[in-house]
């Protein structure tokens, strides 16, 4: 899902809010985000999973033209890590969704009910 769907998907599913309102949103939270990371704080999403930072120590890699030794940089990295309900859910959701045979069956309920108590109507 790109960040396109992810607002037309929230503006379909909440009427009340215009699309122009649900953008504005979706682009706060991710810039939120993107600066507490940059900031080296971590975000954790409970059921959903967590953002760090990862530390990758400086190694010597090779160009790949010359075959010359270079020097990498350390530098740090998101890392993201999926919660328990996270990857409970897609467990289920894959073992569910394919047949003994391994056929994929079509699956009609694209809002997850344990996302319910998460959000709130108006």
């Amino acid at each position: 899902m790109t960040k396109s769907e992810l607002i037309a998907t929230l503006a379909g599913r909440y009427p009340q809010l215009a699309v122009r309102d649900t953008d504005i949103a979706v682009k706060t939270v991710l810039e939120a985000m993107a600066q507490a990371l940059s900031s080296g704080q971590r975000i954790e999403i409970r059921g959903f999973g967590s953002f760090s930072l990862s530390t990758r120590s400086p190694r010597v890699g090779r160009n790949p033209k010359s075959g010359e030794k270079v020097m990498v940089p350390g530098k740090q990295v998101p890392h993201f890590k999926a919660g328990k309900e996270l990857r409970e859910r897609v467990d289920s959701t894959r073992r569910q969704d394919s047949d003994p045979d391994g056929d994929q069956i079509d699956s009609t309920d694209d809002r997850p009910a344990s996302l319910d108590r998460h959000i709130i109507s108006y």
